[in-house]
């Protein structure tokens, strides 16, 4: 997996990322490939503490990308965790988003994506995931619930959006930031950091708003929205329409007064299709789903089609679940803001090679990626790191390894599955609540055994 990384990320490449770069990083032991390779080990290991990856270190694990006549191994001479813990501050953060980007652009090279109406189907959606609140970490990612005033909420939240690709289920490009911002304003940042040209971008309910669609078109993607019964109803009768099943018409999705848009997008009609198509699930009710895409030629784009591909965004909500329960994402153990957002992006890195490994599995057995077992996948990957982390060019025990993941394949379920309550059951023990911070607790226990 050592060789993978280098062979996706070049040293040549990080160096001019740093060189554009505000912040400077020191050529050190851990160079600047170095660390972000252990960030990801970190996510791609089940011990994500600082002293794992020192072991690794000393063991040899990154020599390999060490440069010549420098092995990191033979540098570090202490059991303590503080050079690797200064080297990923010093890591700028744009250097890991870039990273990201990078790799799921290679991916999308190396593999032969598979394609609807002529264009990739990536998928957008958002989550949010815990922090404590620890250094500047309040200040930057609040928590979204008030309380009380002796009842204050203790963890923060972080708002994520991303974009996933629906046949490698690679994240394409991710943001974070604080709850306030809503995942509309956040997803339309996020778009428009690059040219999404020759993308078909498939959105929910969420995002089918009129500042969403203007930034898929600005960055010259294709979109594909669900839209509300209330706001398909709405653009119908601005367009003289009367909203039924069977609709495909096309229109001009003028913003109104409410629909807010970015201050470097101009508010100008979009031209499009709104379609309102009957849906008969099996196991559910019959229902009308209300969609708005650019695609206007209805030949090479019918509406049952982009009804069946809009059912492909469902993939994000598996990938999401990966990413917070596999790569334990979903909970982030940080001391600054500016740490948070690196430990996700190098997670999100962490998850494009398990992903990238799949590919190459599905791409040898000739099988859909969706269709192999991303936690299988992640526990042989990981096994194989572990023994052959110190031998980089192992060619057939690679091999050995991609045959073994495309052999663990997700069962085909004869019966549909019972939906299931969003609900936790928790195990409560027989103590109160914390409401506040520690250090508060602590005082208090502190004067109450000094009374008694």
């Amino acid at each position: 997996m050592l060789g993978v990384f280098h062979q996706l990320l070049p040293a040549a490449r990080l160096t001019s990322w740093l060189a554009v770069s505000e912040k400077a990083f020191y050529q050190r032991a851990f160079t600047p490939l170095v660390t972000l390779w252990y960030l990801v080990f970190q996510r791609l290991n089940d011990n994500h503490g600082l002293s794992q990856v020192q072991e690794d270190a000393l063991a040899g694990g990154a020599d390999h990308l060490s440069p010549r006549g420098k092995r990191l191994s033979q540098q570090l001479c202490s059991q303590a965790t503080t050079s690797f813990s200064d080297a990923r501050q010093r890591l700028p953060v744009e250097v890991c988003h870039r990273a990201l980007r990078h790799i799921a652009d290679q991916t999308q090279q190396c593999f032969d994506v598979p394609r609807q109406f002529g264009l990739k189907l990536g998928l957008v959606d958002g989550s949010t995931c815990r922090l404590r609140p620890f250094g500047d970490i309040p200040q930057q990612f609040k928590s979204h619930r008030g309380g009380r005033a002796k009842k204050l909420p203790y963890w923060c939240l972080a708002r994520v959006i991303g974009v996933f690709c629906w046949a490698t289920g690679v994240v394409l490009d991710s943001a974070m930031d604080h709850p306030k911002i809503s995942e509309q304003a956040l997803s339309a940042r996020m778009l428009l950091e690059r040219c999404w040209k020759g993308w078909l971008l498939v959105g929910d309910s969420n995002f089918g708003v009129y500042s969403v669609v203007r930034a898929m078109v600005a960055a010259q993607a294709q979109a594909l929205v669900r839209l509300t019964a209330v706001r398909a109803r709405k653009l119908a009768r601005s367009a003289g329409l009367t909203l039924k099943p069977g609709l495909d018409a096309t229109l001009e999705w003028v913003p109104s007064r409410q629909d807010q848009c970015t201050d470097n997008l101009a508010r100008t009609p979009i031209a499009g299709r709104l379609l309102a198509v009957r849906v008969a699930p099996r196991g559910f009710r019959p229902f009308v789903l209300y969609l708005f895409t650019t695609l206007v030629d209805p030949l090479k784009s019918p509406a049952e089609e982009l009804a069946q591909a809009y059912g492909c965004r469902w993939q994000v909500e598996l990938c999401l679940r990966s990413i917070k329960s596999q790569m334990d994402l979903g909970f982030l153990e940080c001391r600054s803001a500016d740490m948070a957002r690196k430990e996700w992006l190098a997670g999100l890195i962490a998850y494009n090679l398990i992903r990238w490994t799949m590919c190459g599995a599905a791409a040898l057995a000739k099988v859909p990626v969706p269709s192999l077992s991303f936690s299988r996948a992640r526990q042989l990957l990981l096994g194989w790191c572990l023994r052959h982390s110190k031998r980089p060019h192992q060619i057939h025990a690679w091999k050995q390894l991609l045959k073994r993941i495309a052999k663990a394949r997700l069962p085909k379920r004869r019966k549909t599955r019972p939906p299931e309550p969003r609900a936790l059951r928790y195990f409560r023990k027989a103590l109160p609540c914390l409401n506040g911070s520690r250090a508060t607790a602590r005082l208090q226990l502190a004067k109450s055994n000094a009374k008694s």
